[in-house]
C-alpha cells in the first residue's frame, strides 16, 4: 500500500484560514525592495489537489495598486475570465468550469503583477480522490431513497448509482410542519416565517438539492425563496446565514457495500429556522458506510459541492452521535479545515479502537462466561471483571462484536450469492471492519484477507476484580487460560488473537487510531451524552468513551481545554439549539479574534460564558451541576448522577485512553497481585503468559504519532 500526504500543519487560528485554500505567490513586497508583487490565487471550495466533478471556486487577490477589473485568468490556456467578478476593490471570484481529469494548472495575470499560478488536481464526480480504489460489490439504493418531498430517485443511471441532480421546495406551515411547495410562484397561506440569526426575516422556504457525489447520495438545504434570483457564490441570499451544518449519522453493523438508503436528514427546524445551511450524506451515516476515510472523502466533496453553489461559509460545523462521532473525531483530527467545531454525540474516539477492542473483549468474557466456565463466576463477579456498570452489558456489546465478524452483519441488500462463506464461498464480499478499510492495512498475502489490528496477548482479565477481593486467584487463573481469542473469521479460538504489526503500525501513522493531536486540537468540541451505561438491556455507549478522548487529547496536546463535557438523562438537560447557539457563538468569536496566539489559546479565550461541563439532574426540571467532568463513581456530583464505569482492559490495568493496540510485555511478578499467591500458582501464570503481560505503562508496539493529515490511499499492494 502506498499512500501520500501532507506534513502536519502549521496550526492558524480561524481568522487565518482560507478554507482548504492554497496560497500561491508572495503576499507582500519587502520594504526598500523593487520586486513586483505576486497575485495570489487560492481555492476556495476545496483543497486544490482534491477537487472533483471539474469545478472549483477560486479567488485571485490582486496587490492594491491593481484593480480587479485587469486581471485575467486562464485554465490550461484557455481563457476563463469571464467567469469571474469583482469580489472587493482588488478580489475577483469565480467558478471554473470544464477542469479536465487530473492536473489543471491555473494562471492569473494583470499588468504590473507577476502572474499567480495554482494546479488544481481534479477527480470525477464519483471518485475516488483520496480513499483509494471503490470497493466492490456496491449495491445501488437510488430507487429506494426518498428524497424531503418524499419522491424516490429512480434507478441509476450507471455502474455508480448516479442519478440527476434534482431541486425541490419544501416551506415550514404555521402548524410548525415541513411540506412540498405546490407551487414555486405561489406563496401559501400557512407558509411560516423565519427569522435567521443574522436577523433577516424571510419566508420559510427551504431549497433542497438531492444528487449523487462519490456514488453515495447527498442533501443540501438552504433557505431561499424560489421567487429570488438562483443562489450565487458570490453574492449570499438572505435567507443562508453564511454557516454549514454538516449532519453525521450513527450505525456501524452492516455499513458497507451498499450506497444507502438515508442521509442523518437535513429538514431540520433547529439549524434552518436559523439560516443554518444543511448537509449530509449517505456515506456519511455509519449504517451505510463504516470507512472513516470514505466518509471524510464524501464530506470534502459535498461540501464542495455546497460551496460552488451558495458560497464560503464562515464555518462549518460538525454533528453527529455514535456511529456520527467517530465522523467528527477522525475528519476533524485527520483532515483538518473541513470542520471548525463539532458537536460530538454519545460518543466514542473512534471504531477501530475506541470501540472494537471493548467490543471483542466483551465477546470473549461472554463466551466463557457462558460456553467455558458457565458456573464459575456469579453475575456480580462477572460484572466486575468487565468493568461495565451493568451485567447485562456483557452480552449487549457482545452482540455488537458482530461487526468484526465477515458474516454476521452484512447488509440485507447484498445478495447471499456475492457474500463470504468459508467454506460455499471463500472469495465472497467480508461483512467486517477490516475488510472495508482494506485501502488501509492492506491484504495478508497468504490468505487474501484484510490485516487486522486486534490483539489481546498479555491482557491479564479481571486483574482489579482480583486485587479487590470480588474474584479468587483461582477463578483469575482459569479465565486467563481458557478465555482465548478471535480467529480470522473473529470466532472464539483457544489462542489469544495476535494482531498484524503492519496493520497496528498503519493504524497509528494513519489517524484509524484517533490521535487528537492535529486538525482536532484546534478546534472547540461540545462532547454530549445522554448517560445509558444503566439500560436495563446494556448498551455500548458508555460514558467512558468521552474520557477516551479527553486523555487522547492530554496526552497530544498537553491539554484538553477545547472540549467541553455535557451529561444528561432521558433528554432532561441541555438541548440542541442550545449546543448549536454555544458553538456559533463560539466559532464567530475565534474568527473575530485579532490576535496572533496560538489557537488553543483563542479557543478558551472565546468560549462563551456558561458553557463549561457539566450535568444535569435526572428528570424533568432538570438543573445544571456545573464542574469539571471527571472518571470517577460517587467522588463528585455529576459522578454519583452518572458513574463512569469502566471496560475489560481497564479493569486489566490500561489507562481510559485505550489507545494501545498490542502491549509490550514484562515477565509476571507476584507484585501484580494483591492477594496471597503461592509460588505453583505463580508458575501456573507464568505458563498462560509465556511472552509476559501487558506493561501498560510504556506505549504500545508500533504505537508512534500519525505521519501527517490529508493522506491519500491511492493503491494497495498488500
Amino acid at each position: 500500500m502506498s499512500f501520500t500526504g501532507a506534513a502536519r500543519p502549521v496550526r492558524m487560528g480561524l481568522a487565518g484560514i482560507v478554507f482548504m485554500g492554497v496560497l500561491v505567490g508572495a503576499s507582500a513586497t519587502p520594504a526598500g525592495s523593487q520586486e513586483r508583487e505576486t497575485l495570489q490565487v487560492t481555492a476556495v471550495s476545496s483543497r486544490p489537489g482534491v477537487v472533483s466533478g471539474n469545478d472549483a471556486l477560486i479567488r485571485v487577490t490582486a496587490p492594491a495598486s491593481i484593480a480587479a477589473g485587469s486581471i485575467r485568468v486562464e485554465v490550461a490556456g484557455r481563457d476563463v475570465t469571464s467567469s469571474f467578478r469583482p469580489s472587493g476593490d482588488n478580489t475577483v471570484m469565480g467558478v471554473v468550469k470544464e477542469l479536465s481529469t487530473g492536473d489543471n494548472l491555473l494562471t492569473a495575470t494583470a499588468q504590473g503583477a507577476d502572474a499567480g499560478q495554482l494546479t488544481l488536481k481534479n477527480h470525477p464526480i464519483t471518485g475516488p480522490v483520496f480513499a483509494g480504489p471503490h470497493e466492490q460489490p456496491f449495491i445501488c439504493d437510488t430507487a429506494e431513497f426518498k428524497t424531503a418531498t418524499g419522491v424516490t430517485l429512480g434507478p441509476p443511471t450507471d455502474e455508480d448509482c448516479s442519478v440527476e441532480t434534482r431541486v425541490d421546495y419544501m416551506y415550514r406551515t404555521t402548524a410548525g410542519k415541513f411540506v412540498a411547495l405546490p407551487d414555486t410562484a405561489e406563496r401559501p397561506a400557512d407558509l411560516a416565517t423565519a427569522t435567521t440569526s443574522a436577523g433577516n426575516k424571510v419566508p420559510y422556504i427551504v431549497r433542497v438539492e438531492t444528487g449523487t457525489i462519490n456514488r453515495g447520495i447527498y442533501e443540501t438545504a438552504v433557505l431561499h425563496d424560489p421567487l429570488s434570483p438562483a443562489p450565487d457564490p458570490l453574492e449570499r441570499g438572505p435567507g443562508w446565514n453564511g454557516r454549514l451544518v454538516y449532519g453525521f449519522g450513527g450505525g456501524c453493523n452492516g455499513g458497507w457495500y451498499v450506497q444507502g438508503r438515508n442521509t442523518v436528514g437535513i429538514m431540520n427546524d433547529t439549524y434552518l429556522s436559523k439560516g443554518y445551511g444543511v448537509a449530509s450524506s449517505s456515506l456519511n451515516v455509519f449504517g451505510n458506510n463504516c470507512n472513516d476515510v470514505l466518509a471524510a472523502e464524501t464530506m470534502s466533496m459535498v461540501k464542495e459541492r455546497f460551496v460552488e453553489t451558495y458560497g464560503e461559509p464562515a464555518f462549518t460545523i460538525g454533528n453527529g452521535c455514535s456511529g456520527g462521532s467517530y465522523q467528527t473525531h477522525q475528519i476533524a483530527d485527520n483532515y483538518p479545515g473541513l470542520l471548525d467545531g463539532i458537536l460530538s454525540g454519545c460518543s466514542f474516539p473512534d471504531v477501530g479502537f475506541g470501540t472494537i477492542q471493548t467490543l471483542s473483549d466483551a465477546q470473549l468474557l461472554n463466551h466463557y462466561f457462558k460456553n467455558v466456565a458457565p458456573d464459575a463466576f456469579t453475575q456480580e463477579q462477572q460484572r466486575a471483571v468487565s468493568g461495565f456498570g451493568k451485567w447485562e452489558s456483557i452480552g449487549s456489546l457482545a452482540r455488537a462484536a458482530g461487526r468484526i465478524d465477515p458474516t454476521v452483519y452484512c447488509p440485507a441488500q447484498l445478495p447471499v450469492a456475492q457474500r463470504y462463506h468459508p467454506v460455499t464461498n471463500p472469495d465472497g464480499a467480508r461483512c467486517d471492519v477490516y475488510s472495508h478499510a482494506v485501502n488501509v492495512y492492506g491484504e495478508v498475502p497468504e490468505t487474501g484477507k484484510a490485516r487486522r489490528p486486534l490483539d489481546n496477548t498479555g491482557i491479564q482479565y479481571g486483574l482489579e476484580a482480583l486485587n479487590n477481593g470480588t474474584i479468587g486467584i483461582d477463578q483469575f487463573i482459569d479465565l486467563n487460560r481458557r478465555i482465548g481469542g478471535l480467529d480470522d473469521d473473529a470466532k472464539p479460538a483457544a489462542q489469544r488473537t495476535a494482531a498484524d504489526l503492519k496493520a497496528v503500525r498503519l493504524a497509528y501513522r494513519t489517524g484509524r487510531l484517533l490521535n487528537g493531536g492535529a486538525g482536532l486540537a484546534d478546534i472547540p468540541i461540545i462532547d454530549y451524552r445522554d448517560y445509558t451505561d444503566d439500560a436495563a438491556t446494556g448498551d455500548m455507549h458508555m460514558r467512558f468513551h468521552s474520557f477516551s478522548t479527553r486523555a487522547r487529547l492530554d496526552k497530544a496536546n498537553g491539554t484538553h481545554a477545547n472540549q467541553v463535557m455535557l451529561t444528561r438523562s432521558s433528554g432532561h438537560g441541555f438541548t440542541l439549539a442550545g449546543m448549536v447557539a454555544d458553538m456559533d457563538k463560539w466559532l464567530t468569536g475565534i474568527k473575530g479574534d485579532p490576535g496572533a496566539d496560538a489557537p488553543i489559546e483563542k479557543i478558551v479565550r472565546n468560549r462563551p460564558q456558561g458553557l463549561n461541563d457539566a450535568c444535569w439532574t435526572r428528570g424533568i426540571g432538570a438543573t445544571k451541576i456545573s464542574e469539571p467532568q471527571v472518571e470517577g463513581i460517587g467522588n463528585t456530583e455529576c459522578n454519583t448522577l452518572y458513574p463512569v464505569w469502566t471496560s475489560p482492559r481497564m479493569v486489566a490495568g490500561a489507562d481510559v485512553a485505550n489507545d494501545i493496540v498490542k502491549c509490550r510485555k514484562r515477565p509476571v511478578v507476584s507484585t501484580d497481585y494483591q492477594v496471597p499467591v503461592t509460588d505453583a500458582q505463580l508458575k501456573e501464570l507464568t505458563g498462560i503468559f509465556p511472552y509476559g503481560v501487558c506493561d501498560w505503562s510504556v506505549p504500545g508496539a508500533g504505537q508512534q504519532a500519525p505521519m501527517g493529515t490529508w493522506l491519500s490511499f491511492d493503491a494497495v499492494t498488500g
